[in-house]
């Protein structure tokens, strides 16, 4: 039986949070089997906090050689994928892609993708566009179908990728999309490697469950994948008895490992990638993590849990964070946090003539 400390400290461990790791990006993006970018931001101040020496220039470059890719992934939202990992995985997303056309609703009357499909692929063979451009262009050629339902089944039928600019962090609002198998120079394998992601997964995430998998995924076979692998993985149980598959020789450090104060960003997929999330978010704290119109909102971690949330000001060169936490901090925390919360101040705004954390509590 593994308690939710010990989970905890084994996640972090593959997480890269017990310690900055001196590794490549497109490296730490394959060994995080891809981060959330539902936003271009994030994912930079995710590495900052896993990577030793991190650099904008780094992840830059990265998705400028096309070793790293922003595409409709897991649970139907943008991650930064490696290339090679979006080419062995895309397919293996595309029943629970197909599932998330049901929230078109009566807006997907007349939508007939045997049309669509070829139309939308036709018009980005040609050039890159973004999804504006699209949806104008499709709705001149089926004029009786709801434009945004024509928008939406192109993003989750079609394999495309973001197109990198030379923005700060490198996408524009409006981004362009392109055929994946144009800009990665071959087309996403042709069968679903269910079985190697599940893999991946647990070597990211585990020890995890069947739930977890699906949690984290979306896809609804996750049960069936990691019965078919049980033969090969080591099987625990939490405290409430339920069980969780692990890769054999994964970390599992123990429970009295330190863990450094962190920041995850907006999206972190740590935040979002179990069912049963309490061994990083207490029950008690998680309705905190989402806004009501379904932002996932950055946490602080210190020792190993997400004690409260966080948020940036820049003003008069002046880069402020301000800690929320969910519930009083001891002085210790403050202090890792505030060393910690410097250094990401000074990461995010370099130009900053002064660094300054505070710590705001409930009134």
């Amino acid at each position: 039986m593994l308690s939710v400390r010990a989970l905890n400290r084994a996640t972090l461990a593959r997480q890269l949070l017990l310690a900055r790791e001196p590794i490549a990006v497109t490296e730490a993006v394959r060994r995080l089997c891809g981060m959330q970018a539902q936003e271009p931001k994030p994912p930079f101040l995710g590495l900052w906090t896993r990577l030793d020496g991190f650099q904008v220039s780094d992840l830059y470059a990265a998705l400028h050689d096309r070793s790293i890719v922003r595409a409709t992934m897991l649970r139907a939202t943008l991650h930064l994928m490696t290339g090679d990992d979006y080419r062995a995985f895309r397919t293996a997303m595309q029943p629970m892609l197909d599932g998330s056309l049901r929230v078109l609703g009566d807006r997907a009357e007349g939508l007939d993708l045997q049309r669509v499909v070829p139309a939308a692929r036709a018009l980005l063979e040609q050039e890159p566009r973004t999804f504006n451009e699209v949806r104008a262009l499709l709705q001149e050629e089926f004029p009786d179908v709801n434009d945004r339902a024509l928008g939406y089944a192109v993003r989750l039928c079609v394999p495309l990728v973001m197109v990198p600019t030379q923005d700060r962090w490198g996408f524009p609002r409006t981004s362009q999309f392109t055929l994946a198998e144009s800009w990665l120079g071959a087309a996403p394998a042709s069968e679903p490697a269910t079985e190697e992601l599940m893999l991946r997964y647990l070597a990211a995430y585990g020890p995890a469950s069947a739930a977890d998998a699906q949690t984290w995924s979306g896809l609804p076979a996750t049960g069936e994948a990691l019965e078919r692998l049980r033969p090969g993985l080591r099987v625990f149980t939490d405290d409430k008895g339920r069980e969780l598959f692990d890769l054999p020789d994964a970390p599992r450090p123990g429970e009295d490992v330190s863990a450094p104060a962190r920041f995850l960003p907006e999206f972190d997929s740590l935040v979002l990638a179990h069912a049963d999330r309490r061994r990083i978010i207490a029950d008690a704290h998680r309705p905190s993590l989402t806004t009501k119109n379904l932002r996932v909102r950055a946490v602080f971690l210190w020792d190993g849990f997400a004690r409260g949330i966080w948020e940036t000001e820049y003003k008069r060169k002046v880069a402020t964070l301000r800690l929320r936490p969910f519930e009083p901090l001891p002085k210790a925390a403050v202090d890792d946090l505030t060393t910690e919360g410097e250094s990401l101040l000074h990461f995010i705004e370099p130009d900053a003539k002064e660094a300054v954390v505070s710590v705001v509590e409930d009134e």
